[in-house]
């Protein structure tokens, strides 16, 4: 059975268990990194040599970095289910996966540990503000996608919308005031109704 090594509540860990999900995987998962420790453990760090999460354990082949265990499964398990066949729509998909990487969590991560990971007395209001204009202009990007395709890929879910989409969830419980983006928020409306969306992302944020 495939073993994943992280804690729920790691967006890069979320992408893995909601992409098994879609897919349905069976996976055995162990607590791991942030208040679990063991990132810098020897043994992990021979499967891991980042020691981050999530890292995945299929047989004897182990592999790191979320977006590429993603496609692996996707490969694997579900015969390319979660990636568009058209050329076009694949590479859109596949773009939309590493901007998210790329671009998209140097603005949204700040923010979420200002807001969520640090006291409130320990808050920089000048800081947090300067997040969420960053934050906005990138997602002004994915709702200038959205007007053209129901989806980040094209007009149907794929691997493209699961990184984006476990940070909308989080955007959107932000205590913040939310600039008006309709197609994000119709979006997003979709993926809420999606079963492993509910059970992998749609938790309580710490």
């Amino acid at each position: 059975m495939i073993r994943i090594w992280g804690r729920t509540d790691s967006s890069n860990v979320q992408k893995v268990l909601w992409c098994c999900g879609e897919l349905g995987i069976e996976f055995e998962r162990q607590d791991w990194g942030g208040k679990f420790g063991g990132n810098k453990d020897k043994d992990y760090l021979a499967m891991n040599p980042n020691g981050l999460v999530p890292t995945l354990k299929d047989g004897d082949f182990i592999l790191w970095e979320s977006n590429s265990i993603m496609r692996y499964l996707n490969a694997k398990y579900g015969k390319g289910k979660l990636i568009p066949s058209a050329l076009e729509e694949m590479a859109n998909a596949n773009r939309w996966m590493d901007w998210q990487l790329s671009t998209f969590n140097a603005a949204i991560v700040p923010l979420f540990w200002a807001l969520i990971r640090t006291p409130e007395d320990k808050r920089d209001p000048k800081a947090i503000q300067a997040a969420i204009e960053k934050t906005t202009n990138a997602w002004q990007m994915v709702e200038n996608q959205l007007a053209k395709t129901a989806y980040l890929g094209a007009n149907e879910f794929s691997l493209g919308d699961i990184p984006l989409g476990v940070w909308a969830y989080r955007w959107f419980n932000l205590p913040i005031e939310h600039p008006n983006f309709p197609k994000i928020r119709n979006w997003y409306d979709h993926l809420k109704q999606r079963k492993p969306y509910q059970t992998h992302i749609m938790i309580p944020m710490t």
